[in-house]
């Protein structure tokens, strides 16, 4: 199993694009990538403009491959890039325990 953490800051008045094209990536992880377990978006109860992603994966090949590929990931990705606040910041994981899963 991979889990990501990934902290995106947008620029000030694309918030609310953002967060549509966001979650258009997010439905078709979830739905279309059998490698996708998990695909969550959050917002930052202290600043509008920060969003988190937190994404799990079968694996890392499920992450890399499978998912950079698909066609929502890079509809969003030319989406939003020009929204980014700096680049994201990612933070990579190795599952322990999930609700699904238990110990792993």
């Amino acid at each position: 199993m991979f889990a990501l953490f990934v902290t995106a800051k947008i620029k000030a008045g694309h918030r609310a694009e953002f967060i549509e094209a966001t979650m258009g990536d997010a439905v078709g992880s979830n739905n279309d990538e059998p490698g996708c377990l998990q695909f969550d978006v959050h917002a930052d109860p202290n600043d509008e403009n920060t969003v988190y992603l937190y994404e799990v994966y079968e694996n890392r090949d499920a992450w890399e491959t499978a998912h950079r590929a698909a066609p929502h990931y890079t509809k969003w990705r030319e989406t939003v890039s020009p929204w980014f606040d700096g680049d994201p910041t990612r933070v990579e994981l190795n599952p322990i325990f999930t609700k699904d899963k238990g110990q792993i």
